[in-house]
């Protein structure tokens, strides 16, 4: 009797899907050329794919490829970097050396010198639907939770909201990014346009009632795809309490 290797099985490696997370760098150096729309809707599928908070499903992808509106979002890219490395960006994070940030800054300055003609951008937006609520719901909820839960969820309800939204839509675009690796496409996360988000939703027509959770740029990588280096689980885990 034989026994077959499952296809989604890379031998004593693992899970072929290890590796591709293994190897997911954020990759800013893009190739001009287009990126056909057949593999971007791959992309999108993927998205949809992905788990949303209540299973509202309440997100909407914009895709930019056309060259004459990147041209026109390129000002404002350039804006928000500036601003990001003039700030947060502004000194490398704890545990990497100057000299690996320094190439991550190199990186971040050529994606913005290019933008242009990044071959395409995928904007992730939701619209979270309105709480359908009672009174008779809100009287078992603070029940549930008693004075002092009522009051912290009160308190939280700004951070709730966020949150809620986000976990609606980020498991979606991490699917995205990791079928973008999986086609040999770069991609990396931004948040960055949400300092000009106004800006962003007038130049691509999104509706100001949604919201915007990232600018994913992707195109075919100009370096090489390679390890990633995180601290080891065993430094980030604790057991059964903190």
């Amino acid at each position: 009797m034989t026994t077959e290797t499952p296809s989604n099985t890379t031998g004593n490696d693992g899970p072929a899907l290890f590796a591709t997370m293994s190897t997911m760098r954020a990759m800013r150096r893009l190739k001009p050329e287009p990126v056909p729309d057949e593999t971007l809707e791959q992309l999108i599928q993927a998205a949809v794919w992905g788990p949303s908070g209540g299973n509202m499903q309440c997100y909407e992808y914009v895709v930019v490829t056309d060259r004459e509106m990147m041209a026109r979002l390129a000002p404002l890219w350039k804006r928000c970097v500036d601003a990001y490395l003039a700030t947060t960006g502004k000194y490398a994070p704890k545990g990497m050396d100057d000299a690996a940030y320094g190439r991550m800054v190199a990186a971040i300055e050529y994606q913005r010198d290019h933008f242009a003609d990044t071959p395409a951008l995928i904007i992730p937006c939701y619209r979270f639907p309105e709480p359908r609520l009672d009174e008779e719901g809100l009287q078992a909820s603070a029940e549930a939770l008693g004075p002092a839960g009522t009051e912290h969820m009160m308190n939280i309800q700004t951070r709730f909201q966020a949150l809620a939204e986000g976990s609606c839509v980020y498991p979606g675009v991490q699917n995205l990014l990791l079928a973008a690796r999986a086609l040999g496409l770069a991609a990396n996360i931004t948040i960055w346009h949400l300092m000009l988000e106004q800006e962003w939703k007038a130049a691509l027509g999104i509706p100001e009632d949604m919201h915007t959770f990232a600018a994913v740029p992707v195109g075919w990588p100009l370096g090489n795809f390679g390890p990633i280096k995180r601290r080891p689980a065993a430094d980030v885990i604790h057991r059964d309490r903190w």
